[in-house]
């Protein structure tokens, strides 16, 4: 069995389906439904069994639990950047991690886990996976970054195959649910379908009309460095999960347009509450990526905008 945290979830779902695209069915998909809606990213899926956090939590201590276990995708996490309540955020982001991590470790099941690129915080030093980069400037980041130094402090200790992947700018299918933090390629679609305009913001720090860069990385591409560390268990460590090229709003706005073959870029003001707060650049070092083996390329915006918007236009299902 496969067990997947946060399997309804936005890289979650991608994930299993993918497993399920391997022919693999016996999975354990485990979340929390409390947004109810997060159901029509598994409806399609096919799993041995879902289990609810708070159940898989209680079960992790008891006996024969993890028996027969071939692997955990830990995806879980409370993902809110706005979430200040520290006990909160820590408990389910920190300690869950930790209990789940510890088990895997005692039945050495490979223990894959979700971190994030806001560990990097404003970026000013740099995005490669080096201790004097890391700033996190808020909760969510705090837990992703506390539970990287837990990792590496283990990882000396032990054999077992841990695997961490700080995710950038994820954007495709099933992420819907997410609402105001879905991707921009998600709501440029949608604009463009209401009013034929996509809202972009207008130049801050320094930046263009349209013109602030992250390093956009397609789901697809995601889910590939997951599979491809579940079969090479050898690997360890902790890996940022981008392209390694940063590319503009613009381009997305513009990938979009294209795909739709009508439409216009408008430019708002840059919100007042962002200022201070907002990452104008981000670009991931993915050489440790390279360093061990991983050689698939990684989709362009274009690329990856064109194979998103056939999915969630309907084109292709």
């Amino acid at each position: 069995m496969i067990i997947v945290t946060g399997g309804a979830g936005f890289i979650g779902s991608n994930l299993i389906k993918a497993l399920n695209q391997r022919g693999e069915a016996d999975i354990l998909l485990v979340d929390h439904l409390v947004n109810g809606q997060k159901m029509h990213n598994i409806a399609d899926l096919d799993i041995a069994d879902y289990m609810d956090k708070t159940e898989f939590i209680e079960q992790l201590e008891t006996p024969g639990f993890m028996k027969g276990v071939k692997a955990v995708f830990h995806q879980g996490a409370c993902s809110a950047t706005t979430e200040w309540d520290g006990q909160f955020v820590m408990k389910n982001n920190y300690e869950y991690s930790k209990r789940l991590l510890h088990r895997c470790i005692e039945k050495n099941v490979p223990f894959i886990y979700a971190s994030s690129a806001s560990v990097y915080g404003s970026g000013e030093q740099g995005f490669r996976v080096e201790r004097d980069c890391e700033h996190p400037i808020n909760m969510y980041a705090y837990s992703k970054f506390q539970f990287d130094q837990y990792v590496r402090r283990l990882l000396p200790k032990t054999i077992s195959p841990i695997v961490g992947f700080r995710y950038f700018n994820v954007y495709g299918p099933r992420e819907q649910h997410k609402g105001s933090m879905s991707s921009t390629a998600y709501h440029f679609n949608n604009q463009v379908l209401e009013s034929k305009v996509a809202r972009l913001f207008a130049g801050y720090d320094g930046m263009a009309n349209g013109e602030h860069r992250r390093d956009f990385v397609y789901v697809g591409d995601v889910v590939d460095v997951n599979l491809w560390f579940l079969d090479n268990p050898d690997q360890r460590g902790i890996f940022n999960v981008g392209t390694g090229k940063a590319e503009t709003f613009n381009a997305v706005a513009e990938a979009v347009i294209g795909w739709h073959q009508e439409g216009c870029i408008e430019y708002i003001p840059f919100p007042e509450h962002l200022k201070g707060a907002y990452q104008s650049y981000t670009q991931a070092d993915i050489s440790g990526l390279r360093l061990v083996g991983y050689s698939k390329e990684f989709l362009s915006v274009e690329q990856g905008v064109k194979q998103y918007l056939d999915w969630l236009n309907g084109s292709v299902k």
